[in-house]
């Protein structure tokens, strides 16, 4: 699986995504035995508020945003807003690193076809992100 980034973000990013992203690539690629592609791109608040308005129809930012797609070589993109990064970080007393990474691992089970629309979906999904996050630096 190749995860390519797009940095549309246009501060500095405080972390190391790269490693991040390797680390998540690693995990994924295990699980689900992919080779398919991902994007992945870094946006701000307004940016990804425009994306939440425009295809969800919610006039707010959000954190991170997946659309998955069904071609034969590519899994689809993922937003991930880096101000929500920092925000959420402090919200939740961790890491900015652990953030990114909680944000990237739920937005590629999205693209693999999990969800958390209802109750039994959501302890599913927030499980396996919980068991493939433990398995990381990045675990709570």
């Amino acid at each position: 699986m190749n995860i390519n980034v797009f940095n549309n973000y246009n501060k500095e990013i405080k972390f190391d995504y790269e490693k991040i992203i390797d680390v998540l690539k690693n995990k994924i690629e295990e699980r689900f035995n992919t080779t398919k592609d991902v994007s992945l791109i870094l946006v701000d608040l307004d940016e990804i508020h425009n994306i939440n308005l425009q295809y969800r129809h919610l006039n707010r930012p959000t954190d991170v945003i997946s659309f998955e797609e069904d071609e034969e070589d590519y899994l689809g993109e993922i937003f991930i807003c880096i101000d929500k990064v920092y925000e959420q970080a402090i919200e939740y007393g961790h890491s900015n690193e652990r953030e990114f990474a909680f944000l990237l691992c739920h937005g590629l089970l999205h693209l693999h076809g999990y969800d958390h629309m209802n109750e039994k979906d959501e302890k599913i999904m927030f499980a396996l992100q919980d068991e493939i996050l433990d398995e990381t630096e990045y675990k709570r």
